[in-house]
This record gives structure tokens, sequence and C-alpha cells, in this order.
């Protein structure tokens, strides 16, 4: 029988675990690179994106649509659904909010990404981080929750185009042209991108020696939040190499521009299987734009516990 598992149900994985499924897929071998490439169509309002997956016995696919205009008629930009499959018969095992789960995972996603160099430098901050959020909506709030989560914050900044915004989770709001906001991303250890920006919404140069830098908005091409400075100055992590130079406008521009070598990107695999380590002397850049893997093993681990809670229900 096909379980439905609406947005409380996927939500109710949380962050934690949803990391967790994120760090544990790629540490057991899972490939970002061999994932399916999604499609992107053009329709009349707005963009369709088609996000297919398959691994470790089950195959998924999330049909999302992002719809600009949507704001003004106070609805949500982005709408998805996702369905999941049993790889072996193929037959649907549960249909999940889709929208909810790519709030859950996309945050997820960019904390599994930075895990040791996040509670590193929650350590060596006596009474928290200080995160500064460009964006307020629905990513850049579970952003905030994913990290606190993970780590004590100590004041969290939101910048918007007008300062305007009211959230709950944010300490003050600033409009992005405040004189003010420069002096909070000096201080920043983390900085979140979490917008619909098309260009540049901070001047690398400000960004701390020593800060995370989180950029989730973009998935085209020509459309960046983070300019060529800081791609330059820092270590930039990626989901996969090839998905990245194909779709992340932040990593493609700087390096037609020359300033960022692509040989030089590191994938969240070469951190989690190997070696390599991120430098605290310099930024990190932790630049994704969503795939299809991630939107399958947090279907996946939501689907488990919801069927685990069933059983024990059912037991009791």
């Amino acid at each position: 029988m096909t379980q439905f598992l609406d947005a409380e149900r996927v939500f109710a994985l949380g962050p934690v675990a949803t990391v967790r499924a994120i760090h544990d897929a790629l540490a057991t071998g899972l490939d970002p690179d061999g994932d399916m490439p999604r499609v992107i169509t053009p329709v009349v309002n707005g963009q369709a994106l088609l996000m297919p997956s398959e691994s470790s016995g089950w195959f998924g696919v999330k049909v999302a649509t992002v719809a600009p205009g949507n704001a003004a008629l106070g609805l949500n930009r982005i709408n998805a659904t996702y369905l999941l499959h049993d790889s072996r018969t193929l037959t649907p095992a549960a249909i999940l909010d889709g929208v909810a789960l790519t709030t859950l995972r996309t945050p997820a996603v960019s904390v599994a990404a930075c895990l040791d160099r996040l509670h590193e430098l929650a350590s060596s901050a006596a009474d928290g981080l200080r995160l500064v959020v460009f964006g307020a909506g629905p990513q850049a709030e579970w952003h905030v929750r994913t990290i606190r989560a993970h780590a004590r914050v100590a004041h969290v900044t939101a910048v918007t185009r007008r300062g305007s915004a009211t959230t709950v989770w944010a300490d003050r709001h600033l409009a992005a042209d405040s004189a003010a906001v420069a002096d909070r991303v000096r201080a920043a250890d983390i900085v979140v991108a979490a917008t619909s920006a098309r260009e540049p919404v901070l001047d690398g140069r400000l960004v701390r020696d020593t800060a995370l830098v989180l950029a989730v908005g973009s998935h085209e091409p020509t459309v960046r939040e983070l300019d060529g400075t800081l791609m330059e100055r820092a270590t930039v992590v990626v989901e996969s190499r090839a998905s990245a130079l194909r779709e992340a406008g932040d990593v493609v521009m700087a390096v037609a521009e020359g300033r960022l070598d692509p040989r030089t990107l590191v994938t969240m695999a070469d951190l989690l299987t190997s070696e390599a380590a991120l430098p605290g002397d310099r930024p990190t850049v932790v630049k994704t734009t969503g795939m299809g893997w991630e939107d399958l093993v947090v279907a996946v681990a939501a689907y488990q516990q919801a069927q685990a809670h069933r059983q024990g229900a059912r037991a009791e």
C-alpha cells in the first residue's frame, strides 16, 4: 500500500537525523557524480524540474515547479511532490510532500558538507556562533534551525532587500543597503545565502578567513549569489564537480572570470571518504544546487521512520 507523508511527517525526521542520513550515504560509498541528471524545463510561468535518482534498493523522483510570480499572489514560489519506489519491483512505496522534503534536505546537505568545520568553529566561539543570513524564506529559516541543532548560536542577523521582514528565528533584521550589513558580515562565523538574487548579495572581501559560507539560492549557470572575489579566496565545496560546473552559477562564472580553478573544487565525498580536510586559514564556501540523490536519501529515511512509528503504534 502506498503511504502518503504530508509535511508534518516529513519534518518529523528532524535536522539531526537528516544530516546523519546524508553523511552516512556518502560515507558508505554513494557517488553523487553517478547520479541521474535532473531535467529543467521552461514553462509559461516559470520552470519545471524532474529530479530522479536510484540507490540502495530505492528509486525516486521529485517533480518540482518554480513560479517567480507566485509571491505576488500569496502562493509558494516552489511546489513539489516526491514519488518513492522500491527498486526491485518499481512499485510505489510512498508519496511525500516535496516542498517539506526540499526544505529539510537542503540545509542538511550544507551542514553535512562542513560538519567537522562547523564543530571547530563552535568550539572556539565562547558565546556561540554569529550568523548572517541573506534571505528570509524557508531555506533561510531551516538553515538556522539545522545549524542550531548542531552548534550553539549566539546571534542571527537576517538581511533582506528592505529589511522589513519579521522572523522569530532572527535577532535582528537589516536592509541589504544598510551600512551595518558590512560590519555584521565581517564579524560572522557563518554566512548563509538563501535568496532568489541573480547577482552577488555580499562583498567577498568582507568575509573572515575562518568563516563558513553556505550558498543555496541559485541553480542556474548565469545566476550567482557570491562574487568572484570570495570564490577566489575560498576553499569551495560542492556536491559534484560535474553538476557544479553545469548548474552552479557561483562556480561557473568564477571559473569563466579566471578567479576559480575547477580542479580545486572539493566534493562532499572527498571530505568523507579521504583524508581531505578544510583549512582554517581561508573561507570555506559550500555551494549546493540540489541533486536527486539527496532527495532520495532523505525520502527513504523519512519513510522508514514513518513505517517504524506505524508499526510501533500497531504493537501497542
